[in-house]
């Protein structure tokens, strides 16, 4: 069997059906034996960046890892952003990038290259892999293969990357000769649940908060039937998003710097806050983590042990563990919670007060933008799932958009490159055809992820595109305002940036078009057909600057975002006394 088709069978064998990529020579001897394989499709990406996150979607869909492969050289470091990506959110990914022939590689002689288009790409990904090989002897490939999805898909998941000569790829070998990878035992961490079990009982203000690490089936399901018995109050991170119902009563929206103002309010004044599968990075909880849950309690399960030992928080109870096994056990206490109606009856008072819908009316200029995510909430279904770009229109959707049953919310966060929400689309389209996706851009990261419009076109796939088009790089605008005294270099047309014709765009690669402005938002008939399209670009105008609310500056505690409330309307609705 040559060795090329050993790789496709074996994902095969994984349950893997879609392997995204772009060919080059040193890559051809896989991508050949993909074709020969009726149950493995190979999709041609047309950018190696585009395949990368593609495979990201794929595998946070299909709940397996994706594949991503590229050729050597400019192939592998194209795929770079989206590994960078998928190492930062957690996501299992298996990447394979041909190499040149073994007896062309320079390995440790002193010099650049040897081989054209030579690069090594595996000292390149260590920082942003949990492993990478280069696999030289055809001997290996079951070994590196099976110690590489155990990596990807065991802990904290997250991208491997195995860098295949091409004379390794074309070699024949023999199955039942290959050494295969046993891994070590790891010890489960030893965690009381009694004194856990007491913390929560006997807080008076509790409050859970969910991250990324709560997105699994069995996770979901665990928190809810929790939710179910206790009512307790909820939030999400941004990567959060989709774990509950967010009509869910005492659901109270996403915390962080970009968060809801009554989520980021009432988490101030919570007394015990169970954060699950979350770092608690700055972006949620400030650069001021000394005032975060300043009075109170955390109670912080991660799956990641370094996370847990490496964080400035220190008023936190550490919790080695995956969110599923934590909830499970919590579930089986039956834990009784006594706290008080007062607070739940508090909470929903801000919700109301300061939800988003009230933040748009009292601090937003420019509502257009906002407006439109709110027609979102009114046409999306059960089961959908928004791909959300990055800069403004990330966070107007993240901050506006409630999520139905069933709905997915897929962004980045650690890594947030431009450009990532088509071809994460993309991916989660090929995992699963039968669901409706909204692919949500600004005109920045439109344009740089413009070739994947050809893949939806290609194959029919069920996606959207929404490009929220305001003729600027709007997040770095707001930022130049507020400190750059509105110099808006490169982020205007004033500026040196210039969104191309959208229009010209959807024709040339074979897509209806819908322009629409801010009038055409009551417009039924018009609305009706747009969103009983499969797929098409809608492209909404906005005219004017455009701004984020409510936006947390630099060191100031969470629960006072800008535009800030006057003191003695804060004060009245706080709880906490803020000056002890």
């Amino acid at each position: 069997m040559k060795l090329s088709d050993y790789i496709v069978n074996y994902f095969e064998k994984q349950g893997v059906r879609v392997v995204f990529g772009y060919i080059g020579g040193m890559i051809t001897h896989l991508v050949d034996s993909i074709a020969l394989n009726e149950n493995v499709h190979f999709v041609q990406t047309y950018h190696e960046q585009t395949a990368a996150i593609a495979a990201e979607g794929y595998a946070k869909e299909s709940g397996t890892f994706g594949v991503a492969i590229a050729t050597s050289g400019p192939g592998a470091t194209n795929m770079m952003t989206g590994i960078a990506d998928a190492y930062f959110d957690s996501i299992p990914v298996i990447y394979i990038t041909g190499q040149v022939n073994t007896f062309e590689y320079k390995y440790d002689k002193p010099i650049r290259q040897q081989g054209f288009q030579e690069t090594d790409v595996v000292s390149m990904v260590k920082p942003v892999t949990k492993y990478a090989a280069l696999v030289d002897k055809a001997i290996d490939i079951r070994y590196e293969l099976e110690k590489a999805t155990y990596f990807a898909m065991t802990g904290r998941r997250g991208p491997v990357l195995l860098d295949i000569p091409m004379d390794i790829q074309r070699t024949e070998i023999n199955p039942d000769e290959l050494r295969g990878f046993t891994p070590d035992v790891v010890e489960s961490a030893k965690i009381d649940y009694k004194i856990i079990a007491k913390m929560i009982s006997d807080a008076q203000r509790p409050m859970i908060l969910v991250g990324a690490g709560c997105l699994s089936e069995s996770s979901k399901n665990e928190i809810n039937q929790f939710l179910s018995k206790t009512k307790t109050p909820i939030l999400s991170s941004l990567l959060g998003r989709g774990v509950i119902d967010e009509t869910y009563p005492n659901y109270l929206g996403m915390i962080g710097s970009y968060g809801n103002r009554n989520a980021n309010m009432g988490i101030a004044n919570a007394d015990l806050l169970i954060a699950l599968g979350t770092r608690l990075d700055t972006r949620q909880t400030g650069a001021m983590v000394e005032k975060f849950i300043e009075h109170g309690k955390i109670i912080h399960v991660d799956i990641d042990n370094n996370e847990l030992e490496n964080h400035r928080l220190t008023n936190r109870i550490k919790v080695h563990s995956d969110v599923s096994t934590f909830m499970k056990k919590l579930n089986t206490l039956n834990i009784k919670l006594t706290y008080e109606e007062e607070w739940i009856s508090y909470l929903l008072k801000l919700k109301d007060s300061y939800k988003q819908d009230k933040e748009i009316e009292r601090f937003v200029e420019n509502k257009a933008p906002y407006r439109f995510m709110q027609l979102l909430n009114n046409y999306s279904k059960e089961n959908d799932v928004f791909c959300v770009d990055i800069g403004q229109n990330q966070m107007w959707a993240a901050q506006t958009l409630q999520l139905k049953k069933g709905q997915k919310f897929v962004t980045s966060g650690g890594l947030a490159p431009m450009g990532f929400s088509m071809p994460v689309a993309i991916g989660t389209a090929f995992a699963n055809p039968e669901k409706n996706i909204f692919s949500i851009n600004g005109d920045g990261g439109f344009h740089i992820s413009v070739q994947s419009l050809m893949l939806i076109s290609q194959y029919n796939l069920p996606i959207k595109v929404i490009v929220v088009n305001n003729n600027a790089l709007g997040m770095i605008t707001q930022f130049q305002s507020l400190y750059f005294g509105g110099r808006l270099s490169g982020t205007t047309g004033g500026g040196g940036y210039v969104v191309p014709n959208i229009k010209d765009i959807s024709a040339a690669y074979g897509l209806k078009y819908y322009l629409i402005n801010e009038a055409d938002l009551t417009n039924v008939s018009l609305l009706n057909e747009i969103f009983s399209s499969r797929n098409c670009i809608i492209e909404f105008k906005t005219e004017g600057l455009t701004s984020v609310s409510p936006k947390l500056e630099y060191n100031k505690p969470i629960e006072k975002p800008i535009p800030l409330l006057p003191e003695e309307e804060h004060v009245a609705n706080m709880l906490i006394d803020e000056k002890k």
